[in-house]
């Protein structure tokens, strides 16, 4: 597949747009501030739920996607299907956070506790919340519970992130699912909502121990519900594409990820100067 080159762009300039699932819209900005910073570029982001934006990605309203996991075989004979043969990078991990207002008590949920919930065999817990009915925290939910669809009870889903964080803080006893860069780096006007939530430990299934998703929890692999990132290009020319998806994945791009709180795929290096250099300096 070859999109038309447009005038001018180059893997380091010009402009183009990046589809993003919501969850992951704050680490794709910061990228961005820093790749347009660096270079005579342009991107714009267009924050949709996951189900749109590879929809998007295919009908050719983009032609880069960060998504938080693999096609589909279904969504790859969708692209195929379309004479369309995008390029993945995984770049980093990241994890769905489970959030609670600071005025609970109980801070700490299995995942078995919230499949049960789902599937309406327990009252332990009494809500949950999420950002969007097609989003990737919904698709990943719905997916580790076994079903096709949300139930209809006990089930709230708002357009955003930042409705979620909102609600949740000021709805004792609902459980919040948000990407966790929205807790880790809150916009501005986001910080003192933050500081009113609790996010919770969470037990695996075959776990004993219940795991907060911290940096060092995800690199290890102990957090049961984090996930790999991918950007997606399908520019068949050398575009912002190929620029962007090298960028992120590249020194610069990864130091950004390590200081946003989720895990680079590549740990960047430092440069340490020893003792005896200094003093022979």
């Amino acid at each position: 597949y070859a999109c038309t080159k447009k005038e001018k762009e180059t893997i380091l300039k010009g402009s183009t747009a990046v589809l993003v699932d919501e969850s992951l819209k704050p680490i794709i900005e910061d990228q961005i501030a820093v790749f347009e910073n660096s270079y005579d570029a342009k991107i714009k982001v267009i924050s949709q739920s996951e189900n749109e934006s590879i929809l998007s990605l295919s009908k050719g309203v983009a032609d880069i996607l960060v998504l938080p996991r693999k096609f589909t075989s279904e969504e790859e004979k969708l692209f195929t299907q379309r004479k369309i043969y995008p390029r993945s990078t995984l770049f980093a991990k990241d994890a769905i956070a489970l959030i609670r207002s600071k005025k609970s008590n109980d801070t700490l949920v299995s995942i078995d506790e919230m499949v049960a919930f789902l599937k309406g065999t327990s009252s332990k817990i009494k809500g949950l919340v999420f950002d969007n009915p097609n989003s990737s925290s919904v698709n990943y939910i719905t997916k580790l519970a076994g079903l096709k669809n949300l139930p209809d009870k006990g089930v709230f889903s708002f357009k955003t992130n930042k409705e979620v964080i909102n609600y949740v803080a000021e709805n004792d006893g609902m459980i919040g699912v948000v990407g966790i860069n929205w807790i880790y780096q809150p916009t501005l006007d986001m910080m003192d909502t933050v500081n009113n939530i609790t996010v919770m430990g969470v037990k695996g299934v075959n776990s004993n121990e219940f795991v907060l998703p911290t940096q060092e929890n995800i690199a290890l692999g102990k957090y049961p519900l984090a996930r790999d990132l991918y950007i997606v290009y399908c520019q068949g020319y050398e575009g912002l594409g190929m620029g962007f998806s090298s960028f992120i994945s590249g020194e610069k791009g990864q130091r950004i990820i390590l200081k946003s709180g989720l895990v680079p795929v590549r740990i960047p290096g430092r440069n340490i100067r020893t003792r005896n250099q200094l003093e022979t300096k």
